[in-house]
């Protein structure tokens, strides 16, 4: 089995995979390819996207350092750059939030991005259980170097232990355009100057983003690309009892805050009823230690479905998977789309020994690195879900969704 896992991963890392490029497209239709050589149904789904979002928050993060720049020696001037770098800070509450009114992206230019959509199990079923990983990879920038982080995981240990998030760096980026938009209302000059700094530091922070290579992807993401190929193989080689209908997605643009998983959710949801549909999220899963995520978000956090989790940890259970719990996302995943949609929804992925996951967003994320039990530890509780779903284990209140 770990021959199968190494081999999709090495083999997605021979080229590049940016969102909605090119490789990512070549990647869809293998990742396809190898759905229906399983003997699925699978599909590539063509969506538009604009493929960053470095642009979108950078251009709203430099509107609010432009606009505290300004010398608020009238009151118009004063007004005015409080209403740009309001705009600014409502522009990246919704990048971050993705609360997808679209509005930041309306005037950005839109290319292709690719989703992949196999089909499984019992067809006529009245449950639905989506798996999801995806497929495209990040830029790197010096926002992804963490040595001062593991620096202080290093000193103290005993506080990291202890932590069940990371603070999320997003804040600031909110922030600066805040303080802009403040201080220059209430002619606050230290408070406009502190959120010049740091909006005019956002803004080259993402400017650093969009110039730095794509990295390989191999645990971010195409870990969770290898272990939902393996589920699918398993299901085929033992097949559910009944009773469940199993999506295998995987999604394109995902690093460019989840434009795939949206773009899947609106084209799907007719045939996706929420009281009956589970999605059950796998990222990063390479990392040594397999954890089960409470909840997320960059700026707000969101708890993930509570009776979702509880089936996740039962089946892990039932596999004898260790699956570490009450830990939570400061970034964001696909998971969030889902829930905003009102979907019951969980995330499965994976840390290290400092919390963090291994070589997040760096050039070093390669396929030698990959943790390949962590993988195959995914994969089984992946499995074992929807084993426990498809015997009908799994019952869900009115509620579910939004617990």
């Amino acid at each position: 089995m770990a021959t199968d896992l190494r081999h999709t991963i090495e083999h997605l890392t021979t080229w590049e995979r940016a969102s909605a490029s090119e490789g990512e497209r070549r990647a869809a239709e293998w990742i396809a390819a190898e759905l229906r050589e399983l003997g699925y149904t699978a599909d590539v789904e063509e969506e538009r996207a604009h493929g960053t979002y470095w642009w979108p928050i950078g251009i709203a993060t430099a509107v609010a350092g432009a606009a505290g720049l300004v010398r608020p020696t009238t009151l118009r001037r004063r007004l005015g750059a409080a209403l740009a770098s309001a705009v600014g800070a409502l522009a990246v509450w919704d990048e971050c939030g993705l609360w997808r009114g679209y509005w930041t992206r309306k005037l950005l230019p839109k290319r292709s991005t690719w989703n992949v959509v196999g089909r499984g199990g019992d067809a006529d079923a009245s449950r639905t259980l989506v798996l999801v990983a995806h497929h495209d990879a990040a830029h790197t920038g010096l926002a992804f170097d963490f040595t001062a982080v593991r620096a202080y995981a290093e000193r103290f240990p005993e506080k990291v232990e202890k932590g069940r998030a990371w603070p999320g760096t997003m804040n600031l980026v909110f922030y600066g355009p805040v303080l802009v938009a403040l201080g220059s209302l209430l002619r606050l000059r230290r408070l406009r100057a502190l959120g010049t700094v740091l909006s005019l530091g956002s803004a080259a922070n993402m400017a650093n983003i969009g110039a730095s290579q794509v990295v390989p992807g191999a645990n971010d993401n195409l870990s969770a690309v290898a272990a939902l190929l393996e589920v699918a193989k398993r299901l085929r080689d033992e097949p559910l009892p009944g009773g469940l209908r199993v999506l295998f997605v995987s999604t394109g643009s995902e690093e460019s805050f989840e434009e795939g998983m949206t773009a899947f959710v609106e084209r799907h949801e007719h045939e996706l009823p929420r009281e009956s549909t589970d999605i059950l999220v796998l990222d990063t899963v390479g990392s040594p230690r397999l954890i089960l995520m409470e909840g997320e978000g960059m700026l707000t956090k969101r708890p993930y479905s509570g009776p979702l989790k509880d089936t996740v940890a039962a089946a892990a259970a039932d596999a004898g998977v260790e699956l570490i719990r009450e830990h939570w996302l400061s970034f964001g995943s696909d998971t969030l789309i889902t829930l905003r949609k009102g979907y019951r929804g969980a995330l499965i992925a994976s840390f290290d020994e400092h919390k963090l996951p291994s070589n997040y967003h760096q050039p070093t994320d390669t396929a030698d690195r990959i943790d390949y039990s962590t993988v195959a530890d995914a994969a089984t509780v992946a499995e074992a879900t929807a084993r426990r779903i498809a015997r009908g284990d799994a019952e869900y209140g009115p509620d579910a969704a939004t617990a």
